[in-house]
């Protein structure tokens, strides 16, 4: 008999794109699509683990251990949306190679000047080292399954009402 897998919803982009909220904003509709489903992000992830270094070695270890972690859940045939920055083309490749039809990789693309300039996360007006995006090179998914723009001209429920048409689309 054949163990029936979740799906991992992989949302990734740059730290205030949306990510997160987005996620929390699919939940219900992923939960009666598709079943039982968990939202995770990197940020509850590197609270529950105690991950505290930001240094690019770090955040691609940590990226990889999100993905193990996120396999090993849906083998219990529960979905995951888990949100992330992980720009990491390696840890998506290896998403796609190990997870396979059951990785679905959403990429929020916003510009990082208007992230700035919008004030979406306060780390991106200080003087800081280690920001994905700012002084560490973000590897940008070059093909996801779904890419959604966010460029801050339209409401949160609009974003989400453009990423669930793109999922019905998809996976029907």
């Amino acid at each position: 008999m054949k163990k029936k897998l979740g799906k991992l919803f992989w949302i990734t982009g740059l730290s205030g794109s949306g990510k997160t909220t987005l996620a929390n904003k699919i939940a219900k509709f992923i939960r009666n699509k598709f079943g039982e489903t968990l939202v995770l992000s990197g940020d509850d992830l590197r609270a529950i683990f105690n991950y505290s270094k930001l240094d690019r070695n770090s955040r691609y270890k940590y990226a990889l251990s999100y993905s193990k972690f996120c396999q090993k859940i849906i083998t219990q045939n529960v979905n995951i949306i888990f949100s992330t920055v992980s720009l990491f083309h390696n840890v998506r490749s290896w998403n796609r190679r190990k997870i396979k039809k059951n990785y679905i990789e959403i990429f929020i693309d916003a510009d990082i000047n208007k992230l700035i300039s919008k004030k979406k996360k306060p780390f991106y007006l200080i003087k800081s080292r280690n920001i994905v995006g700012k002084n560490i090179l973000a590897e940008f998914p070059k093909k996801p399954d779904i890419k959604i723009t966010n460029d801050f001209t339209r409401t949160i429920t609009q974003l989400k009402k453009e990423l669930i048409n793109k999922i019905k689309k998809k996976y029907r």
